[in-house]
């Protein structure tokens, strides 16, 4: 699969989720900055998009202790929400 169709993919995953605080966050991340992610950080992304919305939620505000191997992803979602968050309001 060509790179600039995994990222399509990947892209259209993320703003289609189950639900709506999700696709803002991973999808906002996603436009910005799947194009300049690595390819083992694009292929940890397309993991996370596996896991259940929930779970990605309750890491996201901190109910749940985030697995390690997403602990870096997280953040760099945290932070590019952060970075952004007028563009939501």
């Amino acid at each position: 699969m060509s790179n600039d169709l995994r990222l399509r993919r990947l892209h259209m995953r993320a703003i289609r989720r189950g639900i709506k605080e999700m696709d803002l966050l991973l999808g906002h991340f996603a436009a910005a900055r799947l194009a300049d992610l690595a390819p083992a950080d694009l292929d940890l992304f397309e993991a996370l998009l596996d896991e259940n919305d929930h779970d990605i939620h309750a890491w996201a505000t901190g109910a749940l202790p985030v697995p390690g191997a997403y602990a870096g992803l997280i953040a760099q979602l945290l932070a590019h929400a952060a970075a952004v968050r007028g563009a939501w309001v």
